[in-house]
């Protein structure tokens, strides 16, 4: 977001009235995208009221005189802010059609099957998913390998999809959260002007508890169910279409421990998963080479030629199988970057509302007013969740909600003599966590991506997400581990 003195002196002139009556706009335009297009309301229909409450905005920027100059370079930076992200979701796109490609995808879900009970296979996705992604520090990278190969056990077992990515997104989410190698771990308390460490040991009174209500839940889920597959005979079946259409082997989960150990090492997520999508075509030439030239469909042509032209298929336009297993195909048919283009869009109109609002004063004047309603310590953990959250929801993105609202309320912390740690904890529990429930946030719009369910659809299954903040904001009420002193900061339980 751009903080230049013009763009802020000028957006000052939107009143409250107006930042309200916007938002309430925003909030119109996606119930009724919702109500209209409910079976599929990230396909056009939500990108629609996004942009045309962003063009309201501008109109309110016009009446107040705000210069277009002002306003079009703060869509620039707001655009700027997700191209990275924007480009991970390509290069995603690109690594699921590889690794089905090269039997990467099949092998995990081959594996998964035989180890997974589907008793406890929504407490244990949830569990995997948090080590891996405590290990590497990256939510993202977890969902599209790790995530994915849940997401196709799943449909083998005739589980609950929307539980599934719920379990997933919850355990992604916390592992995450959690390691000191994330970016949102890293960014939070030094927007706040705490230590990392501390930060993260805050957290856990929160984070950890919220994390074991969320597993109870699982297995609630799980013990209580009914499994739709009474016997082994279709499980067996499905995984002996899967053995005859690849080669199976724990060869080719080595492009997934390579992905795992650049991430460990902090490589940049960008390279590190385009890298993945690059070593899973190799793989598939070398293992799956029959596989390749099938996705080709060139019999007339050199086998070279085959080869380079099936890769490329698997890269821009993903795998697609036509085993005649009709959940064979429904599994495996998926990802290209291609398959990313309707989730770019989604990020791209909610950038372009957030430059608006940010050009126009929205997010200034909203959070000038929310200062009233901070009479206690309280309240004033609440309001700056509910502060988080609500930047996600105007401005869809989960660094643009750590950021701004630290900055607005990093000195009323320190006026009321509040520990910093408090203040980031905040940011994680609310700006971070929520990023996953809303469709058009950058988060949001890559979970629709990489496992292919709506927000919408798996939210009621979200545990850790949802009752992390709830136990914050009573932790705020009650005082309990909010401190007045970093060096008295509560030892971890």
């Amino acid at each position: 977001m751009n903080n230049d003195n013009d763009i802020s002196d000028l957006g000052k002139k939107t009143n409250l009235g107006e930042a309200l009556a916007l938002v309430t706009i925003l909030v119109i335009c996606i119930c009724t995208a919702v109500i209209l297009f409910n079976d599929y309301p990230t396909g056009g229909p939500i990108q629609l009221a996004l942009t045309f409450t962003a063009f309201t905005g501008i109109l309110v920027g016009f009446k107040n005189k705000v210069p277009w100059k002002n306003i079009e370079r703060s869509i620039s930076d707001s655009l700027g802010v997700a191209a990275n992200a924007i480009f991970i979701l390509f290069c995603v796109g690109a690594l699921v059609g590889t690794w089905i490609l090269s039997g990467t995808v099949p092998t995990m879900i081959f594996y998964g099957l035989h180890f997974l009970s589907p008793e406890i296979f929504f407490p244990t996705a949830c569990l995997l998913c948090a080590i891996v992604s405590l290990t590497i520090g990256s939510s993202w990278t977890t969902m599209a390998t790790v995530g994915l190969a849940l997401v196709g056990i799943c449909n083998v077992l005739g589980l609950s999809i929307p539980v599934t990515v719920g379990a997933i997104v919850s355990g992604a989410y916390f592992g995450d959260k959690m390691s000191p190698l994330s970016d949102t771990t890293n960014l939070s308390p030094a927007v706040a002007g705490s230590e990392l460490f501390s930060h993260i040991r805050h957290m856990a009174w929160v984070s950890v508890p919220s994390f074991l209500i969320s597993l109870i839940l699982y297995t609630v889920i799980g013990l209580t169910m009914t499994v739709p597959i009474s016997s082994s005979i279709e499980l067996n079946a499905f995984t002996d279409a899967l053995q005859n259409q690849f080669e199976i082997g724990i060869h080719l989960l080595i492009p997934l421990l390579i992905l795992l150990f650049m991430a460990f090492k902090r490589v940049p997520a960008l390279p590190t998963i385009f890298s993945g999508a690059l070593i899973g075509a190799l793989f598939a030439v070398i293992f799956q080479n029959n596989v390749v030239l099938n996705l080709a469909n060139t019999p007339d042509s050199h086998a070279f030629v085959s080869s380079v032209k099936g890769i490329t298929q698997a890269l821009f336009q993903g795998y697609t199988s036509d085993s005649g297993v009709e959940v064979i195909d429904k599994l495996l048919n998926r990802g290209g970057m291609g398959s990313m283009t309707t989730t770019v869009w989604l990020i791209l109109s909610a950038m372009l509302m957030a430059g608006v609002f940010s050009s126009i004063g929205v997010f200034d004047i909203l959070a000038k007013a929310l200062v009233r309603f901070t009479k206690s310590t309280g309240s004033l953990i609440s309001v700056t969740l509910s502060n988080c959250a609500l930047m996600n929801v105007i401005a869809g993105d989960q660094y643009i909600s750590i950021i701004v609202p630290g900055q607005i309320w990093r000195k009323e912390y320190e006026r009321r003599q509040l520990a910093a740690v408090n203040l980031s904890r905040c940011l994680e529990d609310a700006g971070t966590l929520t990023s996953a429930l809303i469709p058009w946030t950058t988060c949001g719009a890559y979970i629709y991506g990489v496992l292919g369910l709506t927000t919408f659809t798996y939210i009621p299954f979200c545990f850790f997400n949802i009752i992390n903040p709830i136990i914050s904001a009573i932790y705020g009420y009650t005082g309990f581990t909010i401190v007045k002193d970093e060096k008295a900061l509560p030892e971890t339980a």
